[in-house]
């Protein structure tokens, strides 16, 4: 197998000697968002797999899965790492706004900070649906992309001292909060998040490990695949389609790239 920057590079459909900078992370984000799906099938199969390089790589790129966010900011860590970015790993909580509380599986979100001239951002393309799509600023500043509006604030949480905040287009017509983030405490390494991945895999409140969820981001907005509906944004307008067991496969196969046996 080839080494991980050639890889990462092909399957986003990246130039092999383009240098990666903060000035076009963003084209990154979007190539990654559409060609590698948030998707929780290993969730779903029971996979106790450790996290490290050799293992993420066969996973994205040797069978041309997606992942969860564990696994897809973890693969971007290494490729930025490797790209001579400074990045760290962090740990997150998801917060549900709809129970104004935090995701009972705790701190298994994953995400990466970038340092650059002092400055500090947060970098994510494992937030399923919800993706910036861009460098989110750490100081504040409001960030407009393709998805919607985001901004990272300094607040104190039981999970960490920061939230990134979100308004997404067609959904949102005010700020809420997406996770709350720990900058204190950065990831030592890819596979200290082999617990994290424990969790969502085997917590009975986990919202991974029940049934299959395959996102990717598009350009009216995402796609939206279960094992009974498939749900897609077409001209800026939101189609659902209920689904069976058949369809369910063809469309991951279709839309995600992914074969299910």
């Amino acid at each position: 197998m080839r080494d991980l920057n050639f890889l990462f590079r092909q399957r986003i459909g990246f130039s092999e000697d383009e240098r990666i900078t903060l000035d076009n992370l963003d084209s990154i984000l979007e190539r990654t968002a559409a060609a590698i799906p948030f998707e929780n099938l290993c969730a779903i199969a029971g996979d106790d797999s450790v996290l490290n390089e050799d293992t993420l790589m066969d996973k994205i790129f040797k069978r041309n899965e997606g992942g969860l966010c564990y696994e897809l900011n973890g693969i971007l860590y290494l490729f930025l790492k490797e790209n001579g970015l400074d990045v760290q790993l962090i740990r997150g909580a998801v917060y549900v706004s709809e129970k104004a509380t935090f995701s009972p599986t705790g701190s298994t979100h994953a995400a990466i900070i970038l340092t650059q001239d002092g400055e500090r951002y947060i970098v994510d393309t494992g937030f399923g649906g919800n993706l910036p799509l861009k460098p989110v600023p750490m100081d504040g500043t409001e960030v407009s992309t393709p998805t919607g509006e985001f901004r990272v604030v300094k607040e104190d949480s039981p999970y960490g001292d920061y939230f990134l905040e979100m308004k997404l287009k067609q959904k949102d017509m005010e700020w809420r909060k997406g996770y709350a983030l720990d900058s204190l405490h950065p990831v030592e390494k890819v596979g200290s998040l082999t617990e994290a991945k424990k969790i969502i895999t085997q917590h009975p409140q986990s919202p991974f490990n029940k049934k299959p969820l395959l996102t990717r981001v598009t350009a009216d907005g995402n796609m939206i695949l279960t094992d009974t509906s498939f749900t897609y944004w077409k001209h800026g307008q939101m189609v659902k389609e209920e689904i069976g067991a058949g369809r369910f496969k063809e469309l991951a196969r279709e839309h995600f790239k992914i074969s299910i046996h």
